[in-house]
């Protein structure tokens, strides 16, 4: 199968590659482009696992067959279902050799990072986050192990003795970690931004951050607001960010009558997401019938399937 890159990457590769990719090879970025996995995760894999082996030009520049992208779909398939990249290879080499304890090494990365959170230990916690960033897509890393991070995290500060120095600590060093890559992003990209509410009385929400770092990682401009608004700035907010849509998220209950005043006037798609939703089940879309063009999603993974199959992301 010949697939044919983009012009910019062509453009950028220069012209020793144009023989090589008129004859259907890629180059690192249409990969990434095709597959959403970054260029850096891809070199971490062959540098660390040999998990993809691409051709190399003299130059030493990386090209990619129609099978090694195939190659990369298999890989992510594997980790979707919750297998730690160190298992991947043998794993494709021989699929019968699936066991158990290839799912383990999600529970050591957990159990250190819970850890390191019950320590106050900001560089074990921030280096065990980095690797994991440099080998695993966004979302397969929030769905095996920042939400159940979350989740454990919840449990542990249920009435236990420095519950809320840990809550502060971890909440802080998730703003400042997912804020700053989301930041950086930010200024590499032109387009219309997506507006984020933090829609409850909490001074954070951690799955907003990370629904935001999902949407953010697919080159999609990203705007949050840590607190909710009033009716009538909320639309006022998303008329100046001329918004390409607005995701109000909730982890409590939210008052549901106040919802339509608070959304009219907003012209582009909206959003729901987060426990709300579960919380409120079907009173949600009682309250919410008079409102056009409304989605919902119960997590950050589903908000971010949501936004892609709205060809918003």
């Amino acid at each position: 199968m010949k697939t044919t890159p983009d012009t910019s990457a062509r453009e950028d590769l220069g012209a020793d590659y144009k023989k090589a990719l008129d004859d259907g090879w890629l180059p690192i970025r249409e990969v990434a482009r095709q597959t959403g996995v970054n260029a850096i995760t891809l070199r971490a894999w062959e540098r660390r696992y040999g998990l993809i082996v691409p051709q190399r030009t003299p130059k030493g520049h990386r090209l990619f067959s129609a099978e090694h992208v195939q190659r990369i779909m298999a890989i992510l398939t594997w980790l979707n279902r919750g297998v730690a990249v160190s298992q991947v290879k043998q794993l494709l080499d021989a699929p019968q050799a699936f066991t158990e304890s290839a799912e383990n090494d999600w529970d050591v990365l957990r159990r250190t990072l819970l850890q390191a959170v019950s320590q106050l230990a900001e560089r074990t916690l921030d280096d065990t986050v980095n690797q994991a960033m440099s080998l695993y897509p966004p979302r397969t890393l929030c769905e095996q192990l920042l939400m159940p991070l979350l989740a454990d995290l919840e449990k542990r500060w249920q009435g236990q003795f420095g519950a809320q120095m840990e809550r502060v600590f971890f909440h802080g060093w998730l703003r400042s970690k997912f804020g700053a890559r989301i930041y950086h992003n930010n200024r590499q990209l032109r387009d219309a931004p997506l507006l984020l509410v933090n829609q409850s009385d909490l001074p954070l929400e951690p799955s907003l951050w990370l629904t935001a770092w999902l949407i953010s990682s697919a080159d999609c401009p990203v705007e949050i607001f840590d607190w909710p608004l009033p009716a009538g700035e909320l639309a006022l907010a998303a008329e100046h960010l001329q918004a390409r849509g607005v995701l109000l998220y909730s982890s409590k209950a939210m008052n549901l009558s106040t919802l339509p005043k608070l959304l009219n006037g907003i012209a582009c798609p909206l959003f729901i997401a987060g426990p709300t939703v579960r919380i409120h089940h079907a009173d949600l879309s009682v309250h919410t019938q008079g409102i056009a063009d409304l989605s919902l999603a119960e997590d950050a993974l589903a908000a971010h399937q949501t936004l892609m199959q709205r060809g918003l992301i």
